[in-house]
């Protein structure tokens, strides 16, 4: 690592293709913290292109990725593959903010530092019970859904974090016990204590993008509640359904008034696209 700033290693380590370089670079970073972040550096989108990943998975659209019976271990390897592409993407994610926004406290670039490297553990533990299955990261086709977002918003910090920690990412919530429930019930323990894991990380991954938000829309006298659902509409968020995992979204630091809001958009038809639970099929 030549670079002596950690915004510019984030970067670096984004434009990393292959899986393992990036999270070893990622753990590095980590262990690392402590070297100057470079608040006030402007960096410039380099034009190979972001994120760097590798040819495969192939990307295809969300209602052309295959689910299958999770009582065969190719149904199982086909949404803990999906699961892993989530976590891949949230590694992207972490690194993207630490790097293309300047200006934040120093403590903003440590908290996604040691998300991005959450996430990594994240990726590591599903790719390793992949391989115990006889696959791999990449033998599935995948969707784009979370980067995709992260391109809408990339010129605007509010709405990056309304809407990917705080809208897309946190469908995690809500998804993971429904998923843990399935592999348990077929028999795949393993897999199931992954998602304990990923679950009671992620609320405090959601939980950041909640705290940054509101410290955002504050320095910028913006009413949080308020400008949520034009950020969504703006930005083309896609609608949630339910069910949701309350519990952990009110422990994640989501208010009463932002909970009700999305049962209400859950009930009434729909006029945007729809992400449901992982492991349910997506509807438009």
């Amino acid at each position: 690592m030549s670079k002596s700033y950690l915004r510019q290693l984030a970067l670096e380590a984004l434009l990393l293709a292959d899986p393992v370089a990036k999270a070893s670079f990622v753990k590095d970073l980590q262990w690392r913290w402590g070297l100057p972040v470079g608040i006030g550096l402007v960096l410039t989108e380099p034009l190979a292109g972001l994120p760097g990943r590798p040819q495969k998975p192939l990307i295809v659209p969300p209602q052309q990725v295959k689910q299958r019976s999770l009582h065969t271990i190719e149904g199982r390897a086909t949404l803990l593959h999906a699961l892993a592409h989530i976590e891949f993407n949230a590694i992207n994610l972490a690194l993207d903010i630490i790097w293309r926004y300047d200006g934040m406290p120093e403590s903003f670039y440590g908290d996604w530092l040691c998300v991005a490297y959450e996430e990594v553990q994240h990726f590591e533990l599903l790719n390793q019970h992949l391989q115990h299955l006889g696959y791999a990261y990449g033998d599935f086709p995948a969707h784009d859904g979370l980067w995709d977002m992260a391109e809408r918003t990339k010129n605007d910090l509010v709405a990056r974090l309304a809407l990917v920690p705080r809208t897309l990412e946190a469908r995690g919530l809500d998804a993971c016990p429904v998923v843990r429930a399935k592999l348990a019930h077929a028999g795949d323990e393993q897999a199931a204590a992954i998602l304990d894991i990923i679950l009671r990380d992620e609320v405090g991954h959601v939980a950041l993008g909640n705290k940054w938000y509101r410290w955002l829309c504050e320095q910028e006298h913006l009413d949080a509640i308020a400008i949520y659902p034009g950020l969504a509409t703006q930005y083309r968020a896609p609608r949630l359904r339910g069910p949701f995992n309350i519990p952990a979204r009110l422990a994640a630091g989501f208010h009463a008034q932002e909970i009700e809001y999305l049962q209400q958009q859950a009930s009434q038809p729909a006029t945007r696209p729809i992400v449901p639970a992982e492991g349910q099929t997506p509807q438009t």
